[in-house]
């Protein structure tokens, strides 16, 4: 059946709501990254500013996707989007007013908390909708990698708007946008008829879900998290050297461009996969794809860079999120998914503080250190856990 075929199951309108309602996270962090920055000219506070939303949005997402687990989503996610906007307006109420910038950290983390992880509880909606209408199964995995696609897409688009936006109004518009997107698409997300067929509630479940191979897959995401962080940092810096500080979310766009196309590659592959080689597999181009980061210095390199280490990271996530699918109780699927997401802005938090850290100190190459380091980490994961995962997979 193909995307053609998955698409029909809840027509193209869904689709369209469901990718524009994940722009406002997509857009939250690189936004407050901007504003703080360009607003105090210290990339320390705007790392703390952007990570304590990223942090503060790790822990929230789970929590969140706890009670969708035993509530449904619809009702949850109505009070993340409508908490989540009025968060975005106050972001920038703080810094329009002056604020210390300790203020500003304080509503970004509150705001983090609260912002809907809508890209994974799409993806929870997926397995009972083509099991509840009697589609072919295989279609989840094309589900996920779709899911996986829209999700990098969305931070292509969603850094193209803060660009956009910063360039045409000023750095205070990114997140404005980001908050009216949230209000009108989210709870149009969160109405919609598909929310009926995410797994039942079933109130508190004792499913287990701390396993050590859900423990690895929290590790991978983290590393993924360290690079996205790090990188976002250190291209903020080289575009404000060149003179064009409000390009660079354009440039951190770039990013997603080669991640955008392998995913929806991924998900045309016929043959049954196996999930750890791949982990492996995706994680060693990874890391190698990740190396010539530590030659660049001016924008040309940079733009040519990023869209080549993009074609290995989203078949990575794909992957990781499909494990993680897989090993987990049907029952916790909400809170799996929310925990990996969580995990991914954890280690986005960690990346822009430390990448922020030391910048201020060096320059832009020790941000792409950074960079590389998480994408060694996430290589020596995969080699390390590969049997691990194998047995867990079969086992399940």
């Amino acid at each position: 059946m193909g995307y053609s075929g998955l698409f029909g199951l809840t027509g193209y309108r869904y689709i369209v709501v469901a990718f524009i309602a994940r722009l406002p996270l997509a857009m939250s962090q690189l936004g407050t990254l901007l504003l703080v920055a360009t607003t105090t000219k210290s990339y320390t506070q705007a790392g703390i500013c952007a990570g304590a939303l990223a942090v503060c949005n790790a822990v929230g997402a789970p929590w969140f996707g706890s009670l969708t687990d035993r509530h449904g989503q619809s009702r949850v996610l109505m009070f993340q989007c409508v908490a989540g906007t009025i968060g975005l307006f106050a972001t920038v109420a703080t810094r329009y007013f002056d604020l210390h910038w300790v203020a500003t950290a304080v509503v970004a983390a509150l705001t983090g908390f609260v912002l809907p992880q809508v890209g994974q509880l799409a993806r929870v909606r997926w397995r009972p909708i083509i099991v509840g209408r009697k589609a072919d199964d295989r279609l989840v995995g094309t589900a996920f990698s779709y899911e996986g696609a829209a999700d990098e897409a969305s931070f292509v688009v969603g850094p193209v708007l803060v660009g956009a936006a910063a360039a045409a109004l000023g750095t205070w518009a990114p997140l404005l946008a980001a908050a009216v997107l949230l209000g009108l698409f989210g709870i149009q997300f969160a109405r919609h008829p598909s929310s009926c067929f995410a797994p039942t509630p079933v109130g508190t479940s004792k499913a287990p879900l701390w396993t050590a191979a859900f423990t690895v897959l929290v590790a991978a995401q983290f590393f993924i998290g360290n690079l996205f962080g790090s990188i976002q940092t250190g291209t903020t810096l080289l575009t404000q050297l060149a003179g064009h500080p409000e390009s660079s979310g354009l440039f951190h766009a770039l990013l997603g461009i080669g991640s955008v196309s392998a995913g929806i590659a991924l998900g045309r592959l016929t043959k049954a996969p196996n999930h750890p080689k791949r982990l492996l597999l995706f994680a060693t181009a990874m890391w190698i794809l990740s190396l010539p980061l530590l030659a660049v210095d001016n924008l040309t390199l940079l733009a040519a860079e990023l869209v080549i280490l993009g074609f290995a990271i989203a078949p990575y996530m794909i992957t990781t999120f499909t494990l993680g699918e897989l090993i987990t109780h049907r029952s916790r699927t909400a809170t799996a998914m929310t925990l990996l997401a969580g995990a991914t802005g954890l280690g986005y938090a960690t990346g822009a503080a430390l990448a922020g850290r030391l910048v201020d100190e060096g320059g832009v190459a020790p941000a792409f250190k950074v960079t590389l380091a998480a994408t060694t980490l996430a290589f020596v994961l995969a080699v390390g856990a590969k049997r691990l995962l194998s047995r867990t997979t079969h086992a399940n």
